[in-house]
């Protein structure tokens, strides 16, 4: 019987798996559990140089996982101007100045999140409120969801836009008693003025993903599905990787854009090792409901002008998801619309019919706006659900922009489970916090749909044997069992056990990833 290096005692600990239930104790020995039980059948396990850690009675969990990050954008977004709290337009343009007084040194000022529902004016901030605050310098200012962003008047010079661009996947926003543009762009018409951004240098990237790290840890997350922007990127968590200065297991998520170049290298999904794993194609085929871009079958009720914007004809979504299919790729579609999820599972049967593969796990990233016919077609072809819980909150406008009718099928956990559906969670920060415990509490202590509200324990599972799955990895953790890599979250309080409403006061007081204490709550106050 092998010796542990490393005693979890006095725990309540929650497996996740039927044998175990819950009990008192963990071994763990080269960074995998080695035993699961009491108190006492644990003790003699112990070895002589073995680390024994009294949990006091706080809660471990297997380690949670956040299955949809654009980390490198996490990191970045913690220097930025934060504009998330603004109530008002005249507050975002004194968020603006004070931020400019105090950054000097940068040529572009670049962040936002802001949120128009809960501005004072209930509309988006156009170009000329921001040249009231910032005009000698460029600025690109996101909406919360990343799909909508306004810029000011040199921002627009510096990209060449003007009353007559056009995009294909984007807007460029007009004026309507001027014809000019506002400084509203939607969805591919950002990059416009991203191309125009000087790049990022490499040691400010790697800063980004290292402080992205740390916070994510500190946030109680052993892996995230990290979904990465450029090759530049995935180098340095490579170098981050051989290292050993990964503090969390990652999960890749690879845009489309550079689909032929990894294919050219003869890669595909599961390539890496425990720590770094290539995961899936990422392609995005529509915007955000805040934004107004997601793709609806009929018009949003609060602008019947409008049902949106696919980002990809039907025939080129098609294709690109046959090639990603056919080369032995995992794939995540980004679809928040219905009429976009429709397109979506199109494609994915397609595909499916053309070249049979079990075992794909194909995801839909959100699947915000569904219907039972929907629902049907995501189990019936094996589709994983990667959802986002706290989008529950942050859209609390959700009855307004789609109708009461359609409302009841947004974010719809409980039945997607019920159906058979596999659903993972995520935070999609920045766009959201990424505490996964905000996530849990979204999904259970839901007000807009009580039928779709979870259990603790099936919320619970979502960022942890559900999130195993998703990654092809539910043989190696997910749950707290003999075998499984030795990636723990200890939480002050069980999640299962207390209100509802209390889960989000829950802390994070430890995390173990590979049987190593990758953050603690008592040595970070010293």
């Amino acid at each position: 019987m092998p010796e542990a290096s490393l005693i979890l005692s006095n725990a309540n600990v929650i497996t996740l798996t039927p044998r175990h239930g819950r009990t008192q104790a963990i071994a763990i020995k080269d960074g995998k559990i080695i035993g699961v039980g009491t108190n006492r059948e644990i003790q003699m396990r112990v070895g002589k140089k073995a680390k024994i850690i009294d949990c006091k009675g706080k809660t471990v969990l297997p380690g949670f996982v956040d299955c949809h990050v654009h980390m490198k954008d996490f990191g970045l977004f913690l220097q930025q101007v934060d504009l998330r709290n603004a109530k008002s337009i005249e507050e975002m343009q004194r968020i603006l100045r004070q931020h400019v007084e105090k950054h000097p040194e940068q040529r572009w000022i670049i962040g936002g999140r802001w949120d128009q529902e809960k501005l004072r004016e209930k509309r988006y901030p156009t170009r000329w409120d921001l040249d009231s605050a910032i005009s000698n310098k460029p600025a690109l200012l996101n909406r919360v969801c990343g799909h909508l962003a306004v810029v000011n008047s040199k921002a627009l010079r510096l990209a060449g836009i003007t009353k007559h661009t056009k995009i294909r996947g984007g807007e460029v926003e007009l004026d309507r008693s001027t014809g000019q543009p506002n400084g509203v762009l939607k969805d591919n018409a950002i990059d416009l003025v991203w191309k125009t951004i000087p790049r990022l240098g490499k040691e400010t990237t790697k800063e980004a993903c290292v402080l992205a790290c740390k916070k994510a840890v500190e946030a109680g997350l052993t892996g995230v599905h990290w979904l990465v922007s450029s090759s530049e990127e995935m180098n340095i968590l490579q170098k981050m990787c051989e290292n050993g200065t990964l503090p969390l297991r990652i999960y890749l998520g690879i845009p489309e854009r550079l689909l032929d170049h990894i294919l050219a290298l003869g890669m595909s999904s599961g390539f890496g090792n425990e720590m770094l794993k290539i995961g899936f194609i990422k392609i995005l085929s529509d915007g955000s409901l805040g934004a107004q871009t997601a793709a609806m079958k009929r018009p949003y009720s609060d602008n019947p002008r409008r049902r949106g914007m696919m980002l990809y004809s039907r025939r080129d979504l098609r294709q690109i998801v046959m090639k990603a299919h056919v080369h032995g790729w995992q794939i995540g579609v980004h679809a928040i619309g219905d009429r976009a999820i429709e397109n979506v599972l199109d494609a994915y049967g397609e595909a499916l019919r053309k070249a049979p593969k079990q075992n794909h796990r194909h995801r839909i990233e959100h699947c915000s706006i569904l219907n039972q016919k929907l629902v049907s077609r995501m189990r019936k072809l094996g589709i994983v659900a990667s959802v986002q819980p706290h989008f529950v909150i942050s859209d609390f406008w959700t009855v307004d922009r789609v109708g009461p009718e359609r409302a009841q099928w947004a974010y719809p956990f409980k039945t997607l489970i019920g159906k058979g559906v596999v659903v993972a969670s995520g935070s999609d920060c920045p766009v959201e916090l990424i505490n996964p415990l905000l996530g849990v509490w979204a999904a259970v202590a839901r007000k807009d749909n009580v039928n779709e509200s979870l259990s603790a324990e099936e919320a619970l599972k979502t960022y942890t044997s559900n999130a195993a799955y998703a990654s092809f990895d539910e043989d190696k953790k997910g749950t707290i069992e003999n075998g499984k890599l030795a990636d723990l979250t200890v939480l002050s309080d069980d999640p299962t056990k207390i209100p509802p409403e209390k889960i989000r006061d829950i802390s994070v007081e430890m995390v173990i990833v590979n049987g190593k204490v990758v953050y603690s709550k008592e040595q970070s106050k010293r």
